[in-house]
């Protein structure tokens, strides 16, 4: 199974996020699935992939030339693909992938993650998303889609995340969605 992972590349934020990313890596791998990931070093990317090597995973890395040109391009994935834009990024790893992961992140995180939901929403695939609140960190995004959903902007039978507090349950949603 392929799983797409996005996360942070922010090499300020705290180490507790680090080892799970970390962990994470290594559980895909010892689960003989395929990490697929935004390519680039720092943060999250670096420790998921980082796990998953330490594991001697199946790394695909998908990259855009603009991050290819501020030299953050990583040397772990087995495979890297190179796309012009970061749009391009989205749409590759939407089709290489299975299933999604979210761990903490900023910006781009959130772009992609709301890029499958969005995307599942209007019928374009029926990927399952699980989003990992480790240590509460998206509670109040959360919040947010409870109000959303509370005034009617989200429909209550629209595709959602499954949200998860940690990627010990993250993994046991995986394995049962490999075994259905």
């Amino acid at each position: 199974m392929n799983i797409a992972v996005f996360c942070s590349s922010s090499n300020h934020i705290a180490d507790k996020y680090k080892q799970v990313g970390f962990q994470l890596g290594q559980l895909i791998a010892e689960s003989d699935d395929t990490l697929v990931y935004g390519g680039a070093t720092g943060g999250l990317m670096d420790s998921v992939s980082e796990g998953a090597t330490s594991k001697e995973g199946t790394i695909i890395g998908v990259i855009p030339q603009a991050v290819i040109r501020m030299n953050r391009q990583s040397a772990l994935p087995t495979q890297l693909i190179s796309v012009e834009t970061m749009s391009e990024r989205k749409a590759t790893m939407k089709e290489l992938s299975d299933i999604f992961v979210v761990l903490p992140g900023s910006y781009g995180t959130l772009d992609e993650m709301m890029d499958i939901v969005t995307s599942a929403v209007v019928g374009e695939h029926k990927k399952p998303l699980i989003l990992v609140n480790q240590d509460g960190f998206y509670n109040q995004f959360l919040g947010q889609i409870e109000l959303m959903r509370n005034e009617l902007f989200i429909p209550v039978e629209n595709y959602k995340p499954i949200i998860v507090q940690d990627i010990n349950e993250c993994m046991e949603l995986i394995t049962q969605f490999k075994n259905s």
